[in-house]
């Protein structure tokens, strides 16, 4: 057994989360597929492909910062192996207008 396919320390786990989120938040797609790809370096990935369902190979490419970038599938697939998560908040200011939603129509 490698010592990667053992799970990562919580404090090398948090400071994946904490660089993954800091990425988030400034909607820089590239600096967000560069902090996923730092995180998958933690685990081995060979599990990480085998949870994810997606191929090594697959992984590397869709983060190593092509110009192509990871659907969504691939990012939540991604994330949920090396057991994070994605969460929305609310964000105190909205640039584009609400329009009038009914409770039916979310």
């Amino acid at each position: 057994m490698s010592e990667k396919s053992i799970r990562p320390h919580l404090s090398q786990r948090q400071a994946a989360a904490d660089c993954i989120n800091q990425a988030l938040e400034k909607s820089d797609s590239a600096e967000i597929c560069h902090a996923i790809a730092a995180a998958t370096h933690l685990y081995n990935i060979s599990d990480l492909a085998q949870i994810s369902r997606i191929a090594r190979l697959s992984i590397y490419r869709a983060f190593a910062g092509d110009p192509r970038k990871p659907n969504f599938a691939t990012v939540f697939k991604c994330l949920d192996a090396m057991g994070f998560r994605l969460h929305v908040t609310v964000h105190p200011s909205s640039r584009a207008r609400a329009t009038h939603l009914t409770h039916r129509s979310l």
